[in-house]
């Protein structure tokens, strides 16, 4: 299931449970905490609250919604930040851990969390942000459940700081089709990486391609199929089919199936693209298997060159790249539709 980061009130995010940055007593605090009580219902939630008594920090409790986009409020308690020493990481990691545990018990099939602790309790937001991404991605690789990552202020948004500049300087720099020019040959039924254009028996000669007379002859040099190049990634490092489609929730058990039972098989772009991310396949790589399936990453769409630069660092985690392409206003990887 999707683990989105989007920049919004969480007071109106539709959610089955909304995680409130809750004061240890039963009273109103700021921020976050005081905005979902203005929203939900000020003088029943603050009842509710107090049936329930303190929370220690690091724990949560439920009420209901009330008059909320959702079915629960998840209460939990953040660390108050002092010097990263007494153990507040802990604390922070619990309020996520006992919250995702609680929204499962409650069968609960999405939430939407505000950045814990990240306000008036001083967590900075870097560390709050790397925490709460770790903590929801580890709940998600044994879950099922739809985990939004609501951001308020713009300075959150993009607090992973010199990595957005990073992107937005990358993007800057390759927004042109002349680096497409300089990386791929032109080829009547597609583009070919130069490297790569020996699988195919055809040789580059500057500014032609020297193609074979006879059409039976041309088609018998295909090479190996999507399917057929992943299977045998998958062979060579042992993965089973589980180990692809549960890590990457753009590949669902059905599309896996899909995949496994058609040699021919041809995903859309962003399929392929995930399936290069959940082999966590190098960039050349990544290139490779898109182009046998008719795809690339081009330079002149700057979503791709997102998840080009994600790759070159190393980075396959899917709620990284879609928090870098919101930072920059672009849609999450799974919205592109081809």
């Amino acid at each position: 299931m999707p683990f989105n980061v989007v920049r919004n009130d969480i007071t109106k995010v539709k959610a089955d449970a909304i995680v409130n940055t809750a004061n240890p007593k039963p009273a109103i605090g700021d921020g976050t905490d005081r905005a979902i009580y203005e929203a939900a219902g000020k003088k029943e939630l603050l009842t509710l609250r107090k049936n329930i008594g303190d929370i220690a920090p690091g724990e949560a409790r439920e009420t209901q919604a009330l008059k909320l986009k959702a079915k629960y409020i998840i209460h939990t308690v953040g660390p108050v930040w002092r010097d990263g020493k007494h153990g507040e990481l802990a604390i922070l990691r619990s309020c996520y851990d006992n919250s995702l545990e609680l929204a499962k018990s409650l069968g609960c099939k999405s939430i939407a969390f505000p950045l814990i602790s990240s306000g008036s309790y001083g967590f900075p937001k870097d560390k709050a942000i790397e925490i709460a991404t770790h903590e929801i991605e580890s709940f998600l690789k044994h879950n099922d459940m739809k985990v939004t990552l609501v951001l308020f202020d713009k300075e959150s948004f993009v607090i992973s700081g010199p990595k957005f500049r990073d992107i937005v300087a990358y993007i800057d720099q390759h927004y042109v089709e002349e680096a497409r020019e300089k990386e791929y040959v032109e080829y009547p039924y597609g583009n070919l990486r130069r490297e790569r254009l020996n699988d195919f028996n055809i040789h580059y000669d500057k500014a032609k391609l020297a193609l074979p007379e006879d059409i039976e002859d041309f088609i018998g040099q295909q090479g190996l199929t999507f399917q057929e190049r992943i299977l045998k990634i998958m062979e060579e490092r042992g993965l089973e089919g589980t180990d692809v489609y549960k890590k990457q929730h753009l590949i669902t058990k059905k599309v896996y199936s899909d995949f496994k039972n058609n040699r021919d098989y041809h995903p859309n772009k962003y399929t392929a693209i995930a399936f290069c991310l959940a082999l966590e396949l190098d960039l050349d790589g990544t290139l490779e298997i898109l182009n046998s399936a008719g795809w690339t990453l081009s330079s002149s769409r700057k979503e791709d060159l997102v998840v080009r630069w994600h790759i070159a660092k190393g980075d396959y985690k899917i709620s990284s790249i879609n928090a870098t392409l919101k930072s920059v206003g672009l849609k999450d990887l799974d919205q592109y539709k081809q």
